[in-house]
């Protein structure tokens, strides 16, 4: 069995990719490096990130896929699934080996599980642009704390770039440990070098009472007597409401507080 061990980043990926038609082989597992190599490995090879590579094989890629495809695959590695890592190797192999229309093979495996894969992300996207809830600070910047399953900040900071363009504003993922300020003309990434020091709490969003709008306070409480009110108790089904709107959401939404 020969396994490619990689550094965990999109370019050393492709990188991967370059290597194996370089070398003519098709390793059975693409691993990073912090998985844990199998009991049985017959060779392992250790892929050096290189951007020139990865930049043709992308380059390469945009010859033979649709934009759509490619968005795919893109979307796809925000996943940061680690069973994506082999199937997402394959899938960019095939399309240099195989005719045009690959990316509309659903009976193939790999392309099966990418497009899968990127659908959830996708799914998920749509889900912080519904469920993210904003706290105003005392100097007017309005605070949102996430943690998606997957690393969907990037596809939602357009959005409320465009709706909440008239407001400064900071959507912090703490699982990852970054997030995006906005000033007022354009959205940064940011991270904070000692969390233990942010005005707010990671573990539930709250931002901290001493430096929370005290207009904040009288609309978190208008939006749970609303949440309340608008709720018909002979109607509620909890199965559904967790369909809609999963636990893990609950902990960073006011109405759920």
């Amino acid at each position: 069995m020969v396994i490619y061990i990689f550094d965990g980043t999109m370019d050393g990926l492709l990188t991967a990719v370059f290597d194996a038609f370089a070398l003519k082989e098709q390793p059975e597992m693409v691993l990073t490096e912090d998985d844990a190599l199998p009991l049985f490995c017959e060779r392992s090879y250790t892929v050096h990130t290189d951007e020139e590579k990865a930049r043709r094989v992308w380059a390469g890629l945009e010859k033979q896929l649709s934009r759509e495809a490619m968005k795919l695959i893109s979307v796809s590695w925000l996943s940061e699934l680690p069973e994506l890592n082999g199937h997402l190797f394959h899938y960019i192999c095939k399309v240099f080996t195989t005719v045009k229309g690959l990316e509309r093979n659903f009976a193939d495996a790999d392309v099966l599980a990418v497009t899968n894969i990127a659908r959830k992300v996708l799914h998920e996207q749509l889900r912080m642009k519904q469920f993210i809830r904003f706290q105003k600070a005392k100097d007017g910047t309005y605070l949102a704390v996430v943690g998606p399953d997957h690393n969907v900040l990037p596809l939602v900071i357009d959005h409320f770039q465009d709706r909440f363009n008239g407001q400064q504003w900071l959507i912090y993922d703490a699982r990852r440990h970054y997030g995006y300020h906005y000033d007022g003309h354009q959205a940064v990434r940011i991270t904070f070098a000692d969390e233990a020091a942010v005005p707010f709490n990671l573990s539930n969003g709250k931002l901290d009472e001493s430096v929370l709008s005290s207009d904040d306070r009288l609309l978190q409480d208008l939006w749970r007597t609303y949440f309340k009110a608008i709720c018909i108790r002979e109607r509620m089904n909890p199965r559904k409401q967790l369909n809609d709107m999963p636990r893990r959401y609950w902990k960073y939404m006011t109405e759920m507080r």
